[in-house]
């Protein structure tokens, strides 16, 4: 798959991560494991189909972790997608262990990273990860030993891009100075901007910025500006998203193929300069 300017995703246009050219409306595949992340979901058959259609409509930004299932989304991907279409980049994350339904723990020590990379080249039936991402800085790890881990699997060539995720502008900083990064992955809706510092980096470096939790929050003006547009309120919040910043690549998730095309529906909805400021409050 080539990016495709006629597909629904690419309405919103494309975004250059690294060298690799993908269109801005992405997709998380969290959802389609099990009830709080474990285990398989109730329909396995479903969630393959989800993500080939997610393919269909012109996705070629899938993000995913080997926290998720554990272990399951990154084989439902493969699964489902592989051998993979040509300009498909797989986004998957290290750094995090699991030990039940909505439980998680850090772990940046060195070796677990390179143990949990080298995991996911194999489920994902790689030779090398296009965009490998830091799943959460360890406080009981120095974070430059982290990410220094990350730089020499990439000089191993294990790892093509290196990304971050739920860091500060000083750890960005910080990471910057050990190895490139292309992309930055922290919680930001329309309710929550604790992370505009890190985003207005973003924009100065052109660093892709992935929003997780995208759809959450709510305004007294979405509903308002939805009904205007014929448009779920969803549907404005990732258009509000698309509308903040040039380097923001919405990844919505969902278990839900008509909620999939609602999500990339929304990536050809355009709002007004002052629907965006009523909005961003």
């Amino acid at each position: 798959m080539t990016t495709n300017a006629n597909t629904p995703a690419a309405a919103a246009g494309t975004f250059q991560l690294g060298d690799i050219t993908v269109n801005r409306m992405g997709y998380g595949a969290m959802r389609i494991t099990g009830h709080g992340i474990w285990g398989p979901p109730k329909d396995p058959e479903n969630a393959l189909a989800v993500l080939r259609r997610a393919v269909e409509l012109g996705v070629n930004l899938i993000d995913t972790a080997d926290a998720y299932g554990p272990y399951i989304n990154e084989e439902q991907i493969a699964e489902a997608l592989y051998p993979y279409p040509e300009g498909l980049l797989i986004a998957t994350k290290g750094g995090m262990t699991r030990s039940g339904p909505n439980q998680w723990r850090n772990d940046g020590r060195p070796e677990h990273l390179r143990q949990a990379c080298e995991g996911s080249l194999r489920r994902l039936k790689v030779e090398r990860i296009d965009l490998y991402q830091f799943h959460w800085p360890d406080p009981r790890v120095p974070f430059e030993d982290s990410v220094g881990e990350l730089a020499r699997l990439r000089e191993e060539g294990k790892i093509r891009h290196v990304g971050l995720s739920n860091v500060s502008v000083e750890q960005l900083r910080t990471a910057q100075k050990i190895v490139p990064i292309v992309s930055v992955q922290n919680r930001y809706n329309i309710s929550d901007r604790a992370s505009e510092d890190v985003l207005q980096v973003c924009e100065q470096e052109n660093i892709g910025f992935l929003p997780w939790a995208p759809l959450m929050g709510r305004n007294n003006r979405l509903e308002s500006i939805a009904r205007a547009h014929n448009a779920t309120p969803n549907q404005v919040m990732l258009a509000w998203l698309l509308w903040r910043s040039p380097v923001i690549l919405p990844i919505p998730g969902t278990s839900s193929i008509k909620h999939l095309e609602e999500n990339v529906a929304a990536a050809s909805l355009k709002i007004s300069d002052s629907e965006f400021e009523s909005l961003r409050g």
